[in-house]
């Protein structure tokens, strides 16, 4: 099954902010577009915008006038349903309310013809409750576009439980027939982006919360260790009212799974009406003239003279090079297993393993960074028995890398290392049960919310079994559920073990 013919007319339903990109992105794309909305007028004003960013295309030379005056004639606004009749392809981006969507596809079946696809935009929604009602469920699809969609090149195309392979296919083709990077998945509770995300939302509010560290401290680390934002400043760039609706309509759609479970943070800012920034505060305050909170950042300290490796470090073995660089010596022992430094105080520096220093005599965990090297920031964290000179010698060591060094609370996990073994976590078990590809989680991940990795990537760089061995750890200490791994993920791990061990 092919892409739609280019001859072959589209219609969006719905043109507020995402309807408007979806209708550009068909225009561009070279078929002609119908626009509709219920409200009247809407469609009209929505095709002049579409008319006046054309003209902005024109002005960054990325269309010629000409292809500009062409896309503008194939744009037509409509004022009712009855319009749409022989259109390949409806999309519908209207208001996120399953009645009123089912409604309109209900609706949209006495007007086109039983070959048209019907796509719905929804991003939190079930595609297969949506498209129940229909009379011809099997051409009923989910394409879920990123906003801006003109920018953005992640489409999820998503099957509801009805959806024909053909259909599925089709849309999937004319994705990327428009310049659409697209992956296919399964109807499942936010799909693949808003499933695999709810992590790194999730725990930066559970270490606000546990007052662990402030938000500004917890966006540095997560910002310089190679994420692109943030957890508040994006959610409040995003909208915090749109963020915990998506956050809570995933935890109702998995029963009220605790580990999807929305933040009472969160909630109270919402109620309070800090949307972020459209209404001028959120967690930070956006209006004018307002300055930024500064992260946490330790003083300088001085660098120990030396240190004492026991093991290799594991994910962090590439800090053992930079200390060596630094002019640092490393006496190395031999050690069965070991993510951990010795300090010349006595003092222990470790890795973040899923543990609290509180359960230790004098020790500082470090956070995970994806690359010591390239990281700019790195959390430390210790409880109140740690001596003085442990916590002085382990800044200073980063400091001497280089590094900003951030002091928080005594967080098992840290930020960086639980954030990325629980999105590890729903990604694996996510593709255990056929909702996507390895290859597509990953794809999704990347472009659909910029990681610096994906999932699996981020898995096969730290090892199978290290996102299961934190999450255990931390499931010891908080037995709710929230962190105990999967049974995919065991299972993952345990699959890695037995191909090592094949001869």
């Amino acid at each position: 099954m092919t892409a739609l013919d280019l001859s072959s007319p589209v219609a969006v339903v719905g043109t507020g902010t995402m309807g408007q990109g979806i209708a550009q992105v068909a225009l561009v794309a070279g078929h002609p577009v119908r626009l509709h909305d219920a409200a009247p007028g809407q469609a009209r004003e929505a095709a002049d915008a579409i008319g006046a960013r054309l003209d902005r295309l024109v002005e960054k030379e990325r269309l010629t006038a000409d292809e500009r005056d062409a896309a503008r004639a194939r744009l037509t606004p409509v004022d009712d349903l009855a319009g749409l009749a022989g259109c390949s392809l409806v999309v519908e981006a209207v208001v996120e309310r399953l009645d009123v969507k089912q409604e309109l596809f209900r609706a949209l079946e006495d007007v086109v013809a039983d070959d048209c696809l019907l796509a719905t935009n929804t991003s939190s929604l079930s595609v297969t409750a949506i498209g129940g009602a229909l009379r011809v469920p099997g051409r009923f699809v989910g394409l879920h576009f990123f906003n801006p969609a003109p920018l953005l090149p992640l489409v999820e195309v998503v099957s509801g439980f009805a959806t024909d392979v053909t259909s599925a296919t089709r849309a999937y083709e004319t994705a990327r027939a428009w310049g659409k990077t697209p992956v296919a998945c399964a109807d499942t509770p936010g799909f693949i982006v808003n499933r695999v995300a709810r992590p790194f939302y999730a725990e930066a509010f559970a270490v606000y919360e546990s007052q662990g560290a402030d938000p500004a401290t917890i966006d540095a680390v997560l910002r310089e260790s190679g994420f692109r934002m943030g957890a508040f400043e994006l959610t409040d760039l995003i909208g915090q009212d749109v963020n915990e609706s998506v956050t809570h309509s995933v935890w109702q759609a998995f029963f009220q799974d605790v580990r999807f479970r929305p933040s009472l943070a969160q909630r109270r800012l919402v109620e309070s009406g800090r949307l972020g920034r459209k209404t001028g505060h959120g967690w930070y305050d956006h209006g004018p003239g307002a300055e930024r909170p500064e992260p946490h950042t330790a003083e300088p300290a001085e660098p120990p003279a030396y240190v004492v490796a026991e093991g290799g470090l594991g994910p962090a073995s590439e800090l053992l090079t930079l200390i060596r660089e630094a002019g640092i010596e490393v006496r190395e022992e031999a050690e069965d297993e070991g993510t951990r430094l010795v300090l010349p105080g006595g003092g222990q520096l470790v890795l973040a393993d899923g543990q609290a220093s509180v359960e230790f005599s004098d020790v500082v965990y470090f956070d995970l960074a994806l690359d010591y090297r390239a990281a700019t920031r790195i959390a430390l964290s210790h409880c109140k028995d740690t001596s003085a000179r442990t916590v002085a010698e382990a800044t200073g060591l980063f400091q001497a890398l280089g590094k900003k060094v951030s002091v928080i609370g005594d967080v098992p996990g840290m930020i960086v290392a639980r954030t990325v073994a629980r999105i590890i976590d729903l990604a694996v078990e996510a593709v255990a049960q056929g909702v996507a590809t390895e290859e597509d989680v990953d794809i999704a991940m990347r472009l659909g919310v910029n990681y610096p990795l994906g999932p699996f990537e981020w898995s096969r760089r730290l090892g199978r079994g290290w996102a299961g061995a934190l999450l255990d750890e931390m499931h010891e200490i908080d037995p709710s559920g929230r962190y105990a791994p999967s049974l995919a993920l065991y299972q993952y791990a345990c699959a890695a073990r037995e191909r090592e061990d094949t001869p």
